[in-house]
């Protein structure tokens, strides 16, 4: 019997081959989509998800009350470590991480600069990253001890062995490489190529025992057996005992593992973060395969006519029911294998393009036997899906009408088929606003007022000798003709380093603990970013030395502290006296999506970590960098010479969101065109179902565009049935989406115009086509069968 269904199914393929391909390619396309989302879905949720001891593994979180909401991170003081150890026997393993560094590491002539971290010698006790070679117990012992993953090694030394290998790190220390890890996986939180142990930073001076600075990342393994809610409850009180500045700031743990997926917290309460997007393009997934196999329903259902006679004369021969649904189930499930391989194949091909898409390396597994029992239940639940719905419709058929010719509803209001065409082109109008709100809302931020000039604005990191040469060096850029103006910063323009809520001022109220970012300059911070300045002047230390203990605010700064006339008012800042010489307009230093934060520029000689140079505009751009990089490379030859232009610098904040309006705007597209086939399916059986009244109308006088209109107003009605439905759906969810942005656009009735427009002439092109080419035909051939 199966033979004999298999044999039948093959059979109606090759005989109506139109429908067929039509059919195959809707559900290819859907089948692609899903499988690309379920790639990319895999791929986050199994982020560190390959550590031993994951489930026992936690990172120390931070709560604290700050204007009547309570703030929520991960940054711990580093001294936070060994307290818990020393305080906490549920406590098995504990180590820091100091986040990435970048050091300079050479050997002879040989030098990488890599990225690499410090931690304490239980760190990778703690972690599942497989050593090669070297003890785990001992590889992290002793102060100049460095453990390095293959790559760095492969980079440093080529083929020769690594072990034993003594490598200088900045010209200063010198390290004997102990241990070789496996590269790090793609899909982990940590980047690193070298770790180094947590002695060293003793040794240079880096560890403190400060409560307030929350500098480094805290990991810490339970002991098997222990409650994580009960212990966090239990260390939530820990600042009480030492931390003076902030005893009411509470201490908790949070399992490591839902890190990466969870990372937004809004009161203090965990609200989502990647996992939100991960739900919605999954939800596309499952919509996109959803409407490929409405298609596959209104076409199967759209044939019944040339269907209906085969199933009356099967249930007069004695057929039965579920003997036919199981025919029509085969068939739709061969279809669904057909477009299973096409979209297999497909996806070999747009992969590398996909990954580049999101910039993740995605790849597929075929030596896990999951993925065929994945592809073969996609197949399963695909074929099942559209074939459901045309299975039980067309079994359904009684055989005494059918042969009457009577089994069809003529002009029913409401069918099945108009239904699914509603919910095709609802979600398609849904996903174009969305892609035109998206991209209505980068345009808006990215055109937003920096407050600052990033054009020809160049920032270089002060590494090596740059510190001891940097006025020699900026002696010799001024003089070169290649720059204009040069600062130096405690931190990139487009980025905040540090931040306070322990900034005091004249007539502060001591409940106000608003978070207040600092920057530190040494001059010219003015001149150099282009910033506006409103009051005061910029920084200058030949002319005005106190300039050190100067302070720049920004208007939210101002507005903030409540001053009318700012300049000479002094501030308090790690128990110095800052007095106020300028005020700059607000200018965009973090996020450009979120609102702009009260910012305090210091005048302060220390903590000097990047340098900013604007380069000349009357000079080539290429000659100008050409010139820097000799007169970087003659003061400080050790190290590469590396700069990056702010604009690029800025243009980053923008990735995540441009990529999901890629995301959304290619699924869109696809939907769209989804959509359009199965339309077009329809349209050709409908113009072909009423071949015979064309004719009979062309004979009576009835014109080329009448027809046209007559054959297409019918879809027309049901897509402006779907724009009722999507205008209050897409509306809704966009506002939500808006919402997570301070600085957003508010939501214009020609959005929804436009997408609402753009689906009708999508939908009457689409149906037009076939509606044309029917009204063109030659009423005798339609009529001389009368």
């Amino acid at each position: 019997m199966f033979k004999n269904y298999l044999k039948i199914a093959w059979r109606n393929l090759l005989r109506n081959k139109s429908f067929s391909l039509l059919n195959i390619f809707g559900l290819s396309i859907g089948l692609t989509v899903s499988v690309l989302i379920l790639l990319w879905v895999n791929y986050e949720i199994g982020y560190d998800q390959f550590h031993e001891k994951k489930d026992r593994i936690y990172q120390v979180y931070n709560k604290y009350p700050v204007d009547g909401e309570i703030w929520t991170w991960n940054s711990t003081p580093k001294v936070m470590a060994p307290t818990l150890k020393k305080d906490y026997p549920e406590i098995e393993e504990v180590s820091r991480y100091f986040y990435n560094f970048n050091f300079l590491f050479s050997q002879g002539d040989k030098s990488i600069q890599s990225t690499g971290t410090i931690v304490d010698p239980n760190f990778l006790k703690i972690f599942s990253f497989p050593l090669i070679e070297g003890d785990i117990t001992a590889v992290l012992e002793d102060v100049n001890s460095l453990v390095v993953t293959e790559s760095f090694a492969k980079k440093m030394f080529g083929d020769e062995p690594a072990i034993g290998q003594v490598v200088e790190m900045d010209d200063r220390d010198s390290f004997k490489i102990s241990g070789i890890l496996k590269d790090l996986p793609e899909n982990s939180d940590f980047r690193f190529e070298y770790l180094i142990p947590w002695s060293y930073s003793k040794q240079r001076n880096w560890d403190d025992e400060y409560w307030d600075n929350n500098s480094v990342g805290t990991f810490v393994l339970l002991k098997e057996g222990v409650d994580y809610h009960a212990f966090s409850k239990k260390v939530s009180t820990l600042r009480e005992k030492y931390d003076r500045e902030s005893p009411d700031m509470v201490t908790y743990l949070y399992p490591y593992t839902r890190s990466h997926l969870y990372s937004e917290f809004e009161n203090g309460v965990e609200t989502g973060g990647l996992i939100d997007i991960i739900r919605l393009f999954a939800l596309i997934a499952v919509i996109v395969l959803v409407i490929a196999c409405i298609n596959f329903m209104n076409l199967s259902t759209a044939r019944s006519e040339k269907r209906a006679k085969e199933v009356g004369v099967r249930k007069v021969v004695g057929a039965r029911k579920y003997t036919l649904i199981w025919q029509f189930l085969g068939e739709s499930i061969l279809i669904s294998t057909l477009a299973a391989i096409v979209a297999l194949g497909t996806v070999i091909l747009v992969l590398p393009w996909f990954s580049e898409l999101i910039n993740i390396e995605l790849s597929i597994n075929w030596k896990n036997p999951w993925l065929y029992v994945s592809i073969l239940g996609i197949v399963l639940f695909t074929g099942i899906l559209a074939g459901s719905y045309p299975a039980l419709y067309l079994s359904s058929f009684k055989p005494s009408s059918v042969l009457k010719g009577t089994f069809q509803k003529i002009n029913t209001l409401v069918t099945p088929r108009k239904v699914l065409v509603v919910i095709q082109f609802s979600v398609a109008i849904i996903l174009i606003t969305a892609t035109i709100v998206i991209r209505q809302q980068i345009d808006t931020v990215q055109n937003r007022k920096l407050g600052y000039n990033k054009d020809q604005l160049i920032t270089i990191t002060i590494e090596g000798e740059i510190e001891e040469s940097y006025e020699t060096i900026k002696t010799e850029l001024l003089k070169s003709g290649s720059a204009t103006s040069i600062s130096r910063m405690g931190s990139r323009v487009t980025e905040s380093w540090s931040n306070s809520w322990g900034i005091e001022w004249p007539g502060k109220n001591p409940e106000n603990k608003t978070l207040v970012h600092r920057m530190s300059t040494d001059a010219d911070v003015v001149k150099t970013l282009g910033l506006n300045l409103i009051q005061g002047r910029d920084f200058d230390l030949q002319r005005y030395p106190t300039d050190s203990t100067g302070v720049i605010l920004n208007e939210a700064a101002v507005s903030l502290m409540g001053f009318d006339d700012p300049l000479g008012k002094i501030i308090k800042d790690n128990n110095t006296d800052w007095r106020v010489i300028g005020v700059v307009e607000d200018f965009v230093f973090n996020s450009p999506f979120q609102k702009i934060e009260p910012m305090i520029i210091q005048g302060a000689q220390w903590w000097l970590n990047t340098i900013h140079i604007k380069l000349n505009s009357d000079q080539n751009v290429a000659d100008n960098l050409a010139i820097i990089e000799t007169i970087f490379k003659n003061q400080n030859p050790t190290y590469p010479f590396n700069y990056e232009f702010v604009d690029q610098v800025y243009a980053r904040n923008f990735v995540s969101e441009q990529r999901f309006e890629k995301l959304a705007s290619l699924f869109t597209l696809l939907t769209i065109l989804i959509s359009c086939l199965g339309l077009f399916g329809l349209a050709s059986y409908m113009a072909q179902n009423r071949i015979k009244e064309i004719g009979v109308r062309k004979v009576l006088g009835a014109s080329v565009s009448g027809i046209t209109a007559l054959l297409s107003k019918d879809f027309l009605k049901l897509v402006g049935i779907s724009l009722l439905i999507a205008i209050p759906i897409s509306w809704y969810a966009m506002n939500q989406w808006l919402q997570d942005f301070a600085y957003r656009i508010d939501l214009s009735w020609w959005v929804f115009a436009l997408a609402g427009l753009l689906a009708l002439v999508i939908a009457f092109l689409t149906v037009s086509y076939q509606a044309v080419k029917a009204a063109k035909r030659n009423p005798v051939k339609s009529l001389r069968t009368e």
